[in-house]
């Protein structure tokens, strides 16, 4: 599993997919969501805005896992 760092307490999922390159733009995360592609913490993200936290675990069907961590401001 690998990390993601983030500098601020939280992150909306789209910004940080947005960020770690994995999506271009909103209606891509919509098809993820849509497809159940996406897990946080075990559970199936059912909105684009979900907030994440160090700590937290990220898992994309078919792309990969990662586990939030907080980064130096």
């Amino acid at each position: 599993m690998e990390e993601i760092e983030i500098h601020t307490p939280e992150i909306n999922m789209d910004q940080l997919l947005k960020w770690m390159g994995i999506i271009d733009n909103g209606a891509h995360i919509k098809i993820f969501i849509e497809d159940q592609m996406i897990k946080l913490n075990g559970a199936i993200v059912t909105e684009r805005r979900k907030k994440v936290r160090p700590g937290d675990v990220i898992d994309i069907k078919g792309i990969g896992s990662w586990r939030v961590v907080t980064g130096e401001v």
